[in-house]
């Protein structure tokens, strides 16, 4: 695979030769339209006022266009990339037929044929032919050929997993959909295109950087010129070949030769993340962001309430409570039921299971569940539910009972109360679990200058206990939609950048609202269509590592711009005085690497000047490694590493080039 990649690539050089292609990138057309002055020059000299072409003039010809060459291949090696997996994906699309539902009837056609609005039957076994939703219907569906997880999940009509993808498989029962894309629009045929980089724009940051440096080469185009006169003067003749491969070295041609690379390898770099992202803006806003906002049930924290711990009341064993518990959690499926039963387990009490039961269900209008076995009951509920039953059976109330609940709900749990129909034994304490490395991850966020803002509908004293567990900044407690689009609005007005995670219709105007939105892929059309990244893993914690993603993105371009022009700073002082040396013998002491001749010199440097280009390819596409730090810190280092590297490099390189150059 990889050598196929680089064949392609190779191959893929060569045609971006066009010039149409390569006046996208200002300062690679400056390089070729050089060495076309340079060829033409070599064959008509006169043209350009030039000398009878030699070997030199010839070795200055070839240097420039495989500085091209490799500009171009690292170009092409980050689409190559992208469109190796654009073919895996393709792979998914297979020819499909639907059975679309029309006049009461169902007809068999090709999957192409469908048009947005058509009703589809999708059964059993069967793969789901377009993108839509679900209309009537609850199934199991599997969409590992999207996301790459082998469980599956479930869809439903009417809720928040309505949305479906064609290309993946209804593993139980069937569902009736209706078509939301027409062909050729669909979901995957949006990951295709964004994968393979045929709809990549260039960022505002990229087209800033690609004005810096189009400035950069009029600059040293203007240095280059004023030596004419000052030649002319001195009576030196310095040939047109010689300018033009002295104003290629000076230009900035590294960085102008690996910018697409790195902004492509960048939105690579979130897809192999499994996160699509609609356009390279989106990938660029992570690098920026000053605050995330994140939801606390299933972001922060499983979104299961489990059980913590038993507190029983005056008078009551901590042996009796347990068992009570957890006979009243014998038959409760729920996450919290089943928690309460492993947790009593786990507390060493040993519990005769019940051979034979009845079971009572818990309702919204009692708020009490558990069992009745032999005529004794075993009940759990909420607190005020299970006080209203006791004084109805004239069961005393214990007096620390409400300092017992009120001391779970103050560190942020979920209290249930315990009784049979004779007394209350004590208090369950659910917890809503915070997921483990959280609270060091926002650790990290935070010396990144970082805001983290909890999202929560519950009431302020939870809320401010799972937002000082999980080591959040702030917290927002009983949060509606208009909630989270008034914090992003007042984030905005002060010139923040914001971030956000949501799955739901509610979350659509928030999502659209900041600057970058992820939606989950298990979320609703509207949140997709809303947002401009979205997880296919329907990961709400993944946020996290694409800002990271982003940052990594940003520094790798400011580190390689660093690099680059650092490079042509000792370029230009290593060349000068080689250059003006046969004629300013004054100046031998500023020839400081003893470069021996003013063709040499030239030669070595724009030598140097192109294999620095695939030298550097890996980074640019890997990116340099990223350490969580601040702006101030990130500027240090890229200053230090590549600022103080990128000069002194090139003394090194020149000098080993221009020792081996005189040894022919």
């Amino acid at each position: 695979m990889k050598q196929e990649l680089l064949k392609s690539a190779v191959g893929q050089a060569f045609v971006k030769l066009n010039p149409t292609k390569m006046i996208k990138n200002p300062v690679m057309f400056v390089v070729l339209v050089t060495f076309f002055v340079t060829v033409l020059g070599g064959i008509f000299p006169s043209l350009f006022s030039m000398k009878p072409a030699g070997p030199y003039h010839w070795t200055i010809a070839v240097v420039l266009l495989i500085t091209i060459l490799f500009a171009n291949f690292a170009e092409s090696l980050a689409e190559g990339r992208g469109k190796a997996e654009a073919s895996a994906l393709r792979m998914k699309k297979k020819e499909m037929t639907a059975r679309r539902l029309k006049d009461h009837q169902e007809h068999t056609i090709p999957a192409t044929k469908l048009n947005k609005g058509d009703i589809v039957l999708v059964k059993k076994g069967e793969t789901i032919p377009c993108d839509g939703e679900i209309i009537e219907g609850i199934a199991m569906v599997d969409e590992s050929a999207i996301t790459g997880e082998s469980a599956p999940v479930a869809k439903e009509s009417g809720g928040d997993f309505s949305s479906v993808i064609g290309g993946t498989v209804v593993v139980s029962d069937q569902l009736k959909i209706k078509v939301t894309a027409a062909a050729g629009d669909s979901f995957l045929d949006k990951m295709i295109a964004l994968v393979e980089g045929a709809s990549r724009q260039k960022t505002p940051n990229e087209l800033a950087l690609s004005t810096l440096l189009t400035s950069l080469t009029l600059i040293f185009l203007i240095v280059i010129v004023t030596l004419v006169p000052i030649a002319r003067h001195l009576h030196y003749d310095l040939s047109t070949t010689a300018l033009i491969a002295l104003f290629i070295c000076l230009i900035p041609t590294t960085i102008g030769g690996l910018l697409s690379a790195i902004g492509i390898a960048g939105m690579d770099r979130v897809t192999r993340f499994n996160v699509i992202a609609k356009s390279g803006k989106a990938v660029e806003a992570c690098g920026d962001v000053d605050m995330m906002i994140l939801d606390k049930t299933g972001t922060i924290t499983f979104g299961n309430r489990m059980a913590h711990a038993f507190y029983p009341v005056s008078g009551v064993t901590q042996d009796v409570l347990t068992q009570e518990a957890v006979l009243s959690s014998y038959d409760d499926d729920t996450p919290e039921g089943r928690s309460i039963v492993t947790f009593g387990a786990s507390q060493g009490t040993h519990i005769t299971p019940p051979s034979r039961y009845t079971v009572i269900p818990f309702t919204a209008e009692t708020r009490i569940s558990g069992i009745e076995v032999d005529g004794q009951l075993h009940l759990k509920g909420a607190v005020d539910a299970v006080i209203k039953r006791a004084k109805k059976w004239d069961i005393a109330i214990p007096e620390d009972l409400l300092s017992l609940t009120d001391e779970v709900a103050h560190q942020g749990g979920t209290p249930l109360v315990v009784m049979d129909h004779t007394q209350i034994y004590g208090v369950i304490y659910l917890k809503d679990i915070v997921k483990p490395g959280l609270p060091e991850r926002f650790t990290v966020l935070r010396k990144m200058g970082i805001e983290t803002v909890m999202c929560t509908g519950d009431n302020p004293l939870t809320a401010a206990s799972i937002a000082q567990e999980a080591g959040v900044d702030r917290f927002i407690a009983e949060c509606k939609p208009e909630d989270k689009t008034r914090v992003i609005k007042e984030a905005q007005a002060q010139g923040k950048v914001i971030a956000m995670t949501g799955d739901g219709t509610n979350d659509a105007p928030a999502l659209a609202l900041a600057n970058v939105g992820v939606a989950m892929n298990s979320g609703t059309i509207a949140a997709k269509e809303a947002s401009n990244m979205i997880d296919l893993d329907s990961d709400p914690t993944k946020l996290i590592e694409i800002v990271e993603i982003g940052k990594q993105l940003l520094i790798t371009r400011g580190a390689l711009t660093t690099f680059s022009i650092a490079n042509d700073i000792a370029k230009y002082f290593a060349i000068i005085p080689a250059l003006f040396l046969p004629w300013m013998p004054a100046i031998n002491s500023l020839n400081i690497m003893h470069l021996q001749t003013s063709h040499s010199a030239i030669l070595s440097a724009l030598i140097f000047n192109a294999i620095i280009i695939p030298l550097l390819i890996p980074i640019a596409l890997k990116g340099v490694k990223f350490r969580p730090t601040t702006q101030s810190r990130l500027l240090l280092n890229n200053t230090l590493i590549f600022g103080l590297g990128g000069i002194l490099t090139p003394f090194i390189g020149i000098k080993l080039i221009d020792i081996i150059i005189n040894l022919f």
